[in-house]
């Protein structure tokens, strides 16, 4: 009888909760937090965290998100160090775990400056101020040393140059080197002292127990050189060269051991390999390198240091991740977190702790905080949006189909929220960029792809991991080379062949949306496989592949690691390549986004496409453009006015299943004027 009371109990909880469940608005899509950095004690005691906030796109002017700083103790409890209208950056805490160090602008600052502020309370204090603002920094071991990146400041005499009018920008030779600073902590009155290098700086790093820093150069500041030309080596305090570490092709993530003999990082497999997602270890005396799992078939994505022989590692596989160990005395590797638990983002692991932290996404929650045990038990620590609870969840999985040539392929998967099997639904092909990327199954609630809102209005999505993407191993990232929407693409469409056999989706009813290598594909399939889509929105994408490749700011890494091949090798396949050749036979409605700053995917590269579908007249086309947005929208206003956009668009041509355009105004001045008039009345009932 108690058991039975029990389970009626429970039955009744389920019911009311799934009474009160709602859908998510698109408003809160763009106004979700989430964390976006992490640090921890080396004792594992405290935690420190940033809360990612966007601005309220109708209560706040525009800018970009607040990143406030909070501390977890060893109890769980949060506390609030720095919040409001402020930017934390770069949180690190210092080698005695009583201080913890950032980088914002505050008050009257005019750039980032570095801060520190006592774990056991007070006011943050400013460390340094540079002209130029400081971009990152690193702390010696023995809390004596601080050196920071910066550009260095510009000479009085060019900044009256400037104010006579002499502004003349030469192009990609304007770019100034990011160079080190150093400061002695422990001098009365401490003066930043610059280390002369020759190259541009994108990190630093302090060797453990040494006065000697880890530094990730390239020839130039140009994104190109980041990209393909950058190399870890190791220097002393004066910037003599003490170490090179020869690699080739893309680098990320690199983490001393604990003694500092070995250098972990994370590299690429050749000059040709698209994505840095190789485990590599150096001996630091010799420069020695060998790659410490061989055929992975994932990309690593992070790394920590249990010990100086048992090194961690992010790894993710298909559409989940996993965390695995490397014993260095063998080379055993064992798994530690299974596939399945998450979507780990981020890791960090004191040496000698039994525990780290990592920053994890669900198909439930954005990222968030957890502990994560060496025994691979997991715990949440945060939750900045508790709000969640009262959202309806649309059920997500991982989809399995073959591509029409035999290769296996994956993708994600959302059901409408209120889905009844054996009814075909309109959907929404959302299409990654890259192509080296991945789609995992984790939180995928954005403004590009707001599923939750869409899974409510009765829509099914899917994400698909088409060839050339990552975390199937290199050779799987390389199927897409030298083939630009070629069996890549063909992918998209026999992904949606699978989703209608299986009775899923209405094939009438399909529209399809991207950003930059995804937006190419949206025009791809407006254009060439407009047979396939009936609404199409494209975001930052290609529509000229011979135009592209003379304005974007990654001309090296398209060749060595795209197209494998230069557009004076072969104009007219460039050309056959492009959707602007097949404009002529589009018949997809196309709505075109663009941020007007781009320099990845320049804006004429929609203004082509939007301009040859206009003149032809015959399909509905659209072009908008976001003022002081890039390579992708950052501001909540922007995001929101995306989000409404695409909604608008898929509801018009695949639910309405309209033939013209629909308005062009959305009702942002009255949303403004009603959010204003609620404030007041709610000032007077205070």
């Amino acid at each position: 009888m108690e058991l039975a009371c029990r389970l009626l109990a429970v039955t009744a909880l389920l019911f009311v909760c799934n009474l009160v469940a709602r859908p998510m608005t698109l408003e809160e899509t763009v106004q979700l937090n989430s964390i976006s950095q992490v640090a921890i004690s080396s004792d594992a005691e405290l935690t420190a965290f940033v809360r990612n906030r966007p601005r309220h796109p109708y209560k706040e002017e525009d800018g970009v998100s607040h990143r406030e700083l909070f501390v977890l103790d060893s109890s769980g409890e949060s506390k609030a160090f720095v919040t409001g209208s402020s930017r934390v950056l770069q949180v690190q805490f210092s080698a005695d775990n009583r201080q913890l160090f950032f980088i914002s602008r505050r008050l009257n600052d005019k750039q980032n400056s570095l801060y520190r502020i006592a774990i056991d309370g007070g006011e943050a204090v400013k460390v340094y101020e540079h002209q130029q603002g400081i971009q990152s920094y690193a702390l010696s071991d023995d809390g004596r040393y601080l050196v920071f990146r910066a550009q260095p400041a510009v000479p009085s005499s060019k900044q009256k140059a400037q104010k006579h009018g002499f502004k003349a920008e030469v192009y990609e030779e304007n770019n100034v080197h990011s160079q080190l600073f150093i400061l002695d902590l422990t001098a009365a009155q401490a003066q930043a002292e610059p280390i002369t290098l020759t190259e541009h700086v994108l990190s630093v790093q302090f060797q453990p127990g040494q006065h000697q820093l880890l530094v990730r150069v390239a020839p130039t500041a140009l994104v190109d050189d980041d990209l393909m030309r950058s190399r870890y080596q190791l220097i002393d305090l004066s910037g003599e060269l003490q170490q090179r570490f020869a690699t080739e092709g893309k680098l990320d993530q690199a983490l001393f051991s604990p003694n500092g003999q070995q250098l972990a990082f994370i590299g690429a497999e050749d000059q040709h390999d698209p994505s840095a997602g190789r485990l590599m270890l150096a001996d630091v005396a010799t420069g020695s390198i060998k790659e410490l799992l061989p055929n992975y078939q994932g990309h690593v994505r992070g790394l920590g240091w249990r010990s100086d022989n048992q090194l961690l590692f992010v790894g993710h596989v298909g559409t989940e991740t996993e965390v695995g160990s490397v014993n260095l005395r063998n080379q055993r590797v064992s798994r530690i977190l299974n596939a399945g638990e998450g979507i780990i983002s981020r890791m960090e692991w004191p040496t000698g702790q039994r525990q780290g932290r990592v920053l994890l996404h669900k198909a439930e929650h954005p990222t968030e905080v957890y502990q994560l045990t060496d025994r691979g038990r997991l715990h949440q620590l945060t939750n900045t949006n508790p709000w969640l609870t009262e959202i309806s969840m649309p059920r997500q999985e991982t989809f399995r189909h073959q591509a029409r040539d035999g290769l296996e392929l994956e993708g994600v998967l959302v059901y409408p929220l209120n889905y009844e099997e054996g009814k075909q639904y309109p959907l929404i092909m959302v299409v990654h960029g890259g192509p080296e990327a991945h789609i995992s199954n984790g939180w995928l609630d954005r403004y590009g792809s707001p599923v939750h809102y869409a899974a409510a209005e009765g829509y099914m999505l899917f994400f698909p991991n088409y060839r050339g993407s990552t975390g199937r191993g290199v050779e799987f990232t390389k199927l897409g080379q030298n083939d630009y929407a070629g069996k890549e693409f063909d992918d998209l469409v026999d992904a949606k062949d699978a989703l209608v056999a299986a009775g899923l989706v209405d094939s009438n009813r399909v529209g399809i949306t991207g950003g930059s290598y995804g937006g190419y594909a949206s025009a791809w399939a407006a254009t060439k496989q407009t047979e396939h889509f009936a609404a199409s929105v494209m975001f930052v994408g290609i529509s000229n592949n011979l135009s592209k490749f003379g304005t974007t700011d990654i001309p090296n890494e398209m060749h060595l690691v795209h197209a494998r091949s230069y557009p004076w090798d072969k104009w007219q396949w460039y050309l056959e390549r492009s959707p602007i050749y097949y404009a002529e036979q589009a018949r997809t409605p196309l709505l075109i986004m663009h941020g007007k700053n781009d320099t990845r995917v320049h804006p004429s590269q929609s203004m082509e496409l939007y301009r040859y579908l206009k003149t032809i007249g015959k399909v509905p086309v659209r072009l908008v453009l976001y003022p002081g947005e890039g390579h992708g929208n950052q501001r909540a206003a922007a995001q929101l006015d995306y989000a409404m956009r695409l909604m608008r668009w898929m509801d018009h041509f695949l639910v309405q299943q309209q033939t013209e355009l629909p308005p062009h105004e959305l009702a942002h001045a009255e949303r403004i004027s009603q959010q204003q008039s609620a404030a007041k009345a709610k000032e007077q009932v205070d």
